[in-house]
């Protein structure tokens, strides 16, 4: 029912067009012809002629270029369109100044060059202002078709985050139930406190930048749990304005990776760093994490989690975003800036 809506709203919308464009250059024919005269009425040959130009556009507008010109077949349209010509012309001198001008313009065939000039002018601009207006609707399909490729990939990437993060995080508490470790319990309510946030409250494609950092922070606590007394994760949140957004799920994916790699280590002195702070519009965001040769740094750089936040940058925030990730002795660096949204 929408898309019949949709149609009809089109349909009108171009018969509303074509009536004011053969009015509007109807009006500049009539003057044209009548340019040495002071008079304001309409002459009939002036509308008989006209119709007969007019005739001619609507089948080049809505038979030669549809089925022709669009379709690329150049041969039958430059034919068709050079027959429509020579009907038009045929017209005007056979038919219509038989009838008009019998005793002064009938009989008489000033040539081909003569009648195109006279012609021509009013079928060019008919049909170049269809022809545009085709390629102005044809553009704005693209546009859409653009955007609803951007968004199902969107929510294609989006969607490999939550089995992405469950994997990784079930494991930790498979590791912690076989143990009967008395985190377990506390692992379940930090893990569902996050997994609800991500199946209910990321469903908008942005949300707010202070719910995201409260939620950064929910995370942070359950990834600590993974690495116990084997390091530490420092946190350190400067001011957040409550009157911007984020794209939900974005640094998640930086913490994470940290804490994985992190924390596959063999070495007991893991330490994860995380500053987060606004300046102005934009947010700043770093997060430095020791790792070994043991933890994979090639891995690391170029993991599903990583390749997928990248995408989502790109496509949610196309030159307002400044990534660098960085491999040096033991550490392994991420920097990102980030223009923020406005709130509406």
């Amino acid at each position: 029912m929408l898309n019949k809506r949709v149609v009809d709203r089109a349909v009108w919308s171009e018969i509303a067009f074509q009536v004011i464009l053969l009015f509007t250059v109807f009006i500049f024919y009539a003057f044209d012809v009548r340019h040495n005269s002071t008079g304001t009425y309409v002459e009939e040959y002036e509308v008989a002629f006209f119709m007969n130009y007019a005739i001619a556009a609507m089948l080049i507008n809505y038979w030669l270029l549809p089925k022709f010109l669009y379709k690329k077949r150049y041969v039958p349209f430059v034919v068709f369109l050079l027959l429509i010509i020579a009907a038009v012309i045929y017209v005007e001198e056979e038919v219509l100044e038989a009838i008009y001008f019998p005793t002064t313009r009938a009989g008489k065939f000033p040539g081909v060059f003569f009648n195109l000039v006279a012609a021509m002018p009013t079928i060019t601009i008919l049909t170049g202002f269809k022809f545009g207006w085709d390629a102005f609707h044809q553009q704005r399909k693209l546009e859409q078709l653009a955007l609803t490729a951007k968004e199902s990939e969107l929510q294609y990437l989006k969607s490999q985050i939550n089995p992405h993060f469950l994997f990784n995080n079930l494991n930790n508490l498979y590791a912690h139930a076989l143990e009967h470790s008395e985190k377990t319990p506390d692992i379940i309510l930090e893990l569902s406190g996050v997994l609800r946030y991500m199946l209910y409250e990321c469903k908008e494609e942005y949300v707010s930048i202070q719910k995201e950092v409260e939620q950064l922070q929910n995370f942070i606590q359950l990834s600590a749990l993974q690495i116990e007394d084997r390091g530490e994760i420092h946190v350190d949140v400067g001011r957040m304005d409550a009157n911007f957004q984020i794209a939900p799920l974005i640094l998640i994916v930086f913490i994470e990776n940290a804490v994985k790699h992190s924390s596959s280590s063999m070495h007991d002195n893991i330490h994860i760093s995380i500053h987060l702070h606004m300046e102005e519009e934009e947010l700043v965001f770093q997060c430095e994490n020791t790792y070994s040769d043991e933890s994979n740094a090639d891995d690391l750089a170029h993991g599903i989690g990583l390749l997928n936040v990248k995408k989502r940058l790109k496509l949610l925030y196309p030159d307002k975003h400044e990534l660098k990730v960085k491999a040096e002795g033991d550490r392994y660096t991420v920097n990102l800036r980030l223009k923020l949204k406005p709130r509406v």
